[in-house]
């Protein structure tokens, strides 16, 4: 049935009950994968922020988080144009807008060509060139490098993990125009913190990449513990990573002490998925993941607002 499908998705658009304006309206917000859009956006706000010194140009925000954005969907949109095949393998994106014989592959292609263009373009326009060059590293890393490599090599996690630690980087050069030791500590921040997380929806998924060909960290063939092991190593890294955002001068003590606490929980939730790994667990390292971010973020942001003042 899977081989049937994926062959399909390379001709034509199934019928569908969202044939409407509206519903093909909802069809190309999900190529954008708005619930990651969005939290990308925000670390790039807080890349902004904590770049601006003080002096807030809520203009240029808005201009970075607007072309950001174009690049970020165009991003999502060629990763399922690429991966059309797979999607229609696997249960969880079996749905998706080509698969699901909504979309055209190459409409899709259009869109995705056309948002990474102008976004790439209204950035070095309306914010700076280092900030677009940026976007567009971003954009190949995720599309052209990480996507592929899914079909040959585990590695690949950790190339897409790159891909996922530039956005509040790009907040950062957007205000400041270049890189510097602030930047270099949100990207290592974002770099490990996506690795229990994304090692925990492989566990889950696992079975389901394995039928797709897709060789994700980790594969259904992969030692009990191992997984567990992996996203204990990388929380426990990340716990020091976050604490040298004090060190780098963008918050104080109370943001070092915060962090610790945020970091010992997300540590805790791998430790229990390691010595037992369920799917219960298993969300247990996602949630506690979404929870851990946003908040040492936002705290990272009070404390070196409390700083300037």
């Amino acid at each position: 049935m899977s081989s049937v499908k994926s062959t399909r998705v390379d001709e034509v658009a199934l019928p569908s009950s969202r044939t409407t304006a509206i519903g093909r309206l909802a069809d190309y917000l999900e190529l954008t994968k708005p619930r990651i859009a969005v939290m990308a956006l925000f670390t790039v706000a807080v890349g902004y922020y904590l770049a601006s010194a003080g002096v807030w140009h809520v203009g240029r925000l808005l201009h970075a988080l607007f072309g950001i954005a174009l690049v970020a969907a165009a991003s999502s949109a060629l990763n399922q144009y690429i991966e059309r095949k797979t999607d229609a393998c696997m249960e969880r994106t079996s749905n998706r807008p080509i698969p699901g014989g909504r979309l055209l592959p190459r409409e899709v292609l259009l869109f995705a060509l056309s948002a990474g263009v102008i976004g790439c373009l209204y950035l070095s326009l309306a914010v700076n060139w280092t900030t677009a060059a940026l976007a567009a590293v971003t954009l190949l890393v995720y599309a052209a490098v990480y996507t592929p490599l899914k079909r040959y090599t585990a590695l690949c996690t950790a190339v897409g993990a790159v891909a996922g630690a530039l956005p509040p980087v790009l907040g950062w050069t957007a205000a400041a125009g270049r890189l510097e030791l602030g930047s270099l500590v949100l990207f290592g921040i974002m770099f490990l913190w996506q690795f229990p997380h994304f090692v925990a929806i492989g566990w889950l998924y696992r079975d389901d990449y394995e039928r797709a060909g897709l060789k994700m960290l980790p594969t259904a063939a992969s030692s009990p513990r191992v997984t567990g092991l992996l996203c204990v190593g990388y929380a426990l890294a990340l716990v020091p990573m976050s604490l040298l955002a004090a060190r780098a001068g963008l918050a104080g003590e109370g943001f070092f002490i915060a962090a610790t606490i945020l970091g010992a929980g997300y540590v805790a939730s791998a430790v229990r998925f390691m010595l037992d790994e369920t799917r219960r667990t298993a969300r247990g390292v996602i949630y506690a993941s979404l929870v851990y971010l946003p908040l040492l973020l936002l705290l990272l942001t009070w404390d070196h607002y409390r700083l300037l003042q």
